[in-house]
C-alpha cells in the first residue's frame, strides 16, 4: 500500500471514529410516546406514580397485575374491599371483560379508570358520552375538584393533553368530582374561540361499589407528577381508599407484547426457565464438546495386493532373457515344496514309493503321477531347456492340481 492510499485510509478511519464519538456522547432526543407503563421513565410513563402507591396508600396491599383484566377478576376476591387502577390513553374492554368488571364494581369495590375512552360496551352500560379536542398548538388546560377540601386550588396542563372531556352521564348515579377548563380556537372554521369548562372526572354509582373516571390520563404520568401537579393525583386518589389496590400493568399503550412464535412460552414462568436452561446447557455441551473432539482421522487405503504384477513382471523378465532352464528349475522347486507342503511328503528321492504314496493321497492315477515324476527328472538331468519344455512342464502342473 502506498503513501497516499495509507493516509486516505486514514482520514477515513477518522471520520467514522468521529461519527461514533458524536453519536455516543450526543443528547439522546426525548421520547414523548404514550406509555403508561410502571417501568417506563420517558415522560408519559408511570414510573414515579407507580413507585408512590405505597405512599399514598399506606395502610393498603398492593398488587399488580399483569393478566387481561378477564382472569385477573377470576383470581381478585371480590368479596374484599378492594380498588383497581386503570391507567392508558385509551382502554378498551371487551364483553366479557366488562361484565366482569362490573361485577366486581358491583359487590362493593371501586374501578379507578383514567382514560380518553372506555370503550363502547362500558360507556353504553354506565351511559357515558366523552369528546376530545384537538388543536394544532398545544392550549393550556386547567383542571380542578369540585370538593368542598379542594376548592379554589387549580392545576394547569399543555403538553400532550387531548383536552377530553365528559357530554353526557348517567345523571342520578353519577356526581362530578372535577371539571377541566380550556380555550378552544376555531382557526379552521373561522369563528371567534370557545371556552369550554366541563366535567372531566366523576363518579358513577353502581351496585355496591362505584367507578372513579377520569378524561384525563396524562395528569398522572411522571411528566406532571414530577412536576407542580403531584397533588391533583394524590387528591384524585384518596377517593379510591380501599384495603387493597390492584394496578393494572397489561392495558398499557407501552407493554411490551412479545410476538415470538414462542410467545406462548415465554410467558410461562416454568417454561420460559426451562427453555433457558436448555438453550444453555446446548451451548455449554457445543463449545466443550469442540474442545474435545479429535481431528478427523484420514482414510488410509489398504495396500494393495500386487502378487499378481510382480508375477507378470517376473515372467516377462525370463520371458525378454530367453533363460528357461533357471524358470524350468524354479518351476520346479516350487512345485516340489507345494507337494511338500500340502501333502507331506518326501519329494527329495523320487522313487516308486513316491508314486504310491503321491497318488494314495492325491487321488490321481499311478500312471499320471509317475508320468509327471518322470517328466521332472528328465527335466533336472537336461543342462539345456526349450522354450517347449517350460510350456508343457507349466501344463502338467496345472493339470495336477486340478
Amino acid at each position: 500500500m502506498d503513501r497516499r492510499s495509507k493516509i486516505v485510509l486514514g482520514v477515513f478511519c477518522l471520520v467514522i471514529l468521529g461519527i461514533i464519538i458524536t453519536e455516543i456522547v450526543r443528547p439522546r432526543p426525548i421520547n414523548w410516546r404514550a406509555s403508561y407503563t410502571d417501568t417506563d421513565k420517558i415522560p408519559f410513563g408511570c414510573y414515579v406514580l407507580y413507585n408512590e402507591l405505597p405512599t399514598l396508600f399506606k395502610n393498603a396491599d398492593i398488587q399488580t397485575i399483569y393478566d387481561n383484566t378477564y382472569d385477573a377478576l377470576i383470581q381478585v376476591d371480590s368479596t374484599q374491599d378492594s380498588g383497581f387502577i386503570f391507567i392508558n390513553n385509551f382502554i378498551y374492554f371487551d364483553e366479557e371483560e366488562t361484565h366482569k368488571l362490573l361485577n366486581y364494581v358491583k359487590k362493593g369495590n371501586t374501578a379507578f379508570i383514567a382514560a380518553s375512552d372506555f370503550g363502547g360496551v362500558l360507556s353504553d352500560t354506565l351511559n357515558l358520552g366523552v369528546l376530545s379536542d384537538y388543536g394544532l398548538d398545544e392550549e393550556k388546560a386547567e383542571l380542578n375538584l369540585t370538593h368542598n377540601d379542594f376548592k379554589g386550588e387549580s392545576y394547569e396542563y399543555s403538553r400532550g393533553m387531548l383536552y377530553t372531556r365528559f357530554t353526557s352521564m348517567d345523571t342520578l348515579e353519577s356526581k362530578v368530582l372535577g371539571n377541566i377548563k380550556f380555550t378552544r380556537r376555531n382557526v379552521l372554521q373561522n369563528a371567534p374561540d370557545e371556552y369550554i369548562d366541563s366535567p372531566n372526572f366523576i363518579e358513577t354509582q353502581f351496585g355496591k361499589g362505584k367507578f372513579l373516571l377520569s378524561t384525563t390520563p396524562q395528569a398522572y404520568t411522571n411528566y406532571y407528577v414530577l412536576g407542580q401537579n403531584q397533588k391533583y393525583v394524590a387528591q384524585t386518589l384518596s377517593y379510591l381508599s380501599k384495603e387493597k389496590i390492584y394496578w393494572d400493568n397489561y392495558k398499557k399503550s407501552g407493554r411490551v407484547v412479545v410476538t415470538s412464535p414462542m410467545r406462548f412460552v415465554l410467558t410461562q414462568s416454568g417454561l420460559k426457565w426451562a427453555y433457558y436452561l436448555t438453550i444453555s446447557a446446548l451451548l455449554l455441551f457445543v463449545i466443550f464438546r469442540a474442545k474435545r473432539e479429535q481431528r478427523i482421522i484420514p482414510v488410509i487405503k489398504p495396500l494393495e495386493n500386487s502378487s499378481v504384477e510382480f508375477a507378470r513382471t517376473v515372467g516377462a523378465l525370463y520371458y525378454q532373457n530367453r533363460d528357461f532352464t533357471d524358470l524350468i528349475h524354479k518351476k520346479i522347486t516350487f512345485f516340489l515344496s507345494y507337494l511338500r507342503n500340502k501333502y507331506y511328503l518326501d519329494i527329495s528321492d523320487i522313487s516308486d514309493k513316491t508314486v504310491l504314496e503321491l497318488s494314495a493321497k492325491t487321488g490321481k492315477s499311478k500312471e499320471e503321477v509317475k508320468r509327471l515324476l518322470e517328466f521332472i527328472v528328465t527335466l533336472k538331468n537336461k543342462n539345456v531347456h526349450t522354450e517347449q519344455d517350460s510350456i508343457k512342464l507349466d501344463k502338467i502342473i496345472t493339470d495336477f492340481k486340478k
